[in-house]
């Protein structure tokens, strides 16, 4: 193969290889939503709409605790990890440590710089403040620094909480 070939051949692949990497840089950037069309019924179909069945709701949070699961609660909160350190002594980072928090007064850890917001909140984190904390931050606390979307899945938080329980030794028992 002359060396006027090779040199094509290796132009192609390198475009090529580019342009699979800033499709893989632009996905990660900007993932797509696929929006599906209704679809039409067929002619053995009811042409009325069925309603949508509505969620059911969430069980309470007694209940979601005694099934709870620290371990995958702690699966979970690997997510929280790059923000917060879990361990005794752990140092602050973007978040405070969350050794003990359960229980603990909050926006109480010293040399953490909390939002006026949650330093007027008040109070000890109980597991029902944790529960709507982790489900969504900005709405428990209107003007928190704290970015994090939340979690939907009530269950989820439960086993986020029964794994911050594991690492709060002051930790008041669960409700009932």
């Amino acid at each position: 193969m002359s060396l006027m070939l090779q040199k094509i051949l290796a132009g192609v692949l390198f475009a090529l290889i580019l342009i699979k990497g800033m499709d893989l840089v632009v996905d990660s950037l900007m993932p797509v939503e696929v929006a599906q069309a209704p679809s039409k019924p067929s002619a053995g179909e009811a042409s009325a709409a069925t309603p949508a069945q509505p969620a059911a709701p969430e069980k309470p949070l007694p209940v979601r605790l005694a099934s709870a699961d620290p371990a995958k609660g702690e699966d979970v909160a690997k997510k929280c990890a790059s923000c917060h350190t879990f361990n005794q002594g752990g140092p602050t980072r973007v978040g405070p440590n969350l050794y003990g928090v359960l229980g603990r007064a909050k926006a109480s850890v010293a040399g953490f710089a909390y939002s006026d917001a949650l330093k007027k909140l008040g109070g000890d984190w109980s597991y029902a403040d944790l529960d709507k904390w982790l489900e969504k931050p900005a709405a428990m606390v209107p003007g928190t620094k704290m970015t994090f979307a939340g979690i939907d899945d009530g269950q989820q938080r439960a086993d986020v909480i029964a794994y911050l329980k594991t690492v709060s030794p002051n930790a008041p028992p669960p409700p009932q």
